[in-house]
């Protein structure tokens, strides 16, 4: 059995729930109205070139020129991200106290904007504070699954990835960490998650 010296977690969907959604729910009272803007307009298409390190001034200038009639909605993004992000998973802040309280090393690699994670980190230092490092995909301009930003991670952590556990919501980046030699979970909650890191004696 592999001998597992540190937990490397992802962010949204996995501490935090993210969804455009849960912004714009706040500010277009018709449903379908929303429905159509989430999945045409902000679409994960065009967030993605944030995380993949474009500025929101470029892809907003971009998305506006497409969708004039939307210009206040979109502008409204990158002031109003962090509205974007709900409040901790159920059971992942005391499962990260209790990995911590383990002394077991921390990491995270996140598909994140580079403009937008400073702000949002600093809106939760006591959570940001039990990890030892965090790869952000706009800093680094490499994104989730591309094996790229895990052997990255890996040398820069110190973390061997026959070592390393690695936890993600979406099955292609959890994927592409086992490509490169990590064990990996899929997150669905945090009791199922809590249960496995137990079974690999992490807790």
């Amino acid at each position: 059995m592999r001998h597992i010296a540190a937990v490397i977690f992802d962010i949204g969907n996995v501490l935090f729930p993210w969804h455009p959604r849960i912004l714009y729910e706040r500010l277009i009272p018709d449903g379908q109205v929303l429905e159509t803007f989430v999945r045409d307009v902000v679409s994960e298409e065009w967030h993605f070139q944030h995380d993949a390190g474009r500025d929101f001034a470029d892809t907003s200038a971009e998305l506006i020129a497409r969708y004039p009639q939307h210009e206040g909605l979109i502008r409204l993004w990158k002031p109003r991200f962090g509205d974007s992000v709900g409040a901790p998973i159920p059971g992942m802040v005391p499962l990260l106290e209790d990995l911590a309280a383990a002394d077991v090393p921390l990491f995270a690699i996140t598909n994140f904007s580079h403009e937008f994670w400073p702000p949002f980190r600093d809106a939760y230092p006591t959570i940001f504070a039990h990890f030892r490092d965090i790869v952000v995909s706009g800093v680094e301009k490499l994104s989730k699954p591309d094996p790229a930003i895990y052997h990255l991670a890996l040398d820069r952590f110190g973390v061997a990835a026959d070592q390393a556990f690695f936890i993600d919501d979406r099955l292609d980046n959890v994927e592409g960490a086992r490509s490169v030699g990590m064990t990996a979970h899929q997150f669905r909650d945090a009791p199922t998650l809590r249960a496995e890191l137990v079974a690999a004696g992490l807790l």
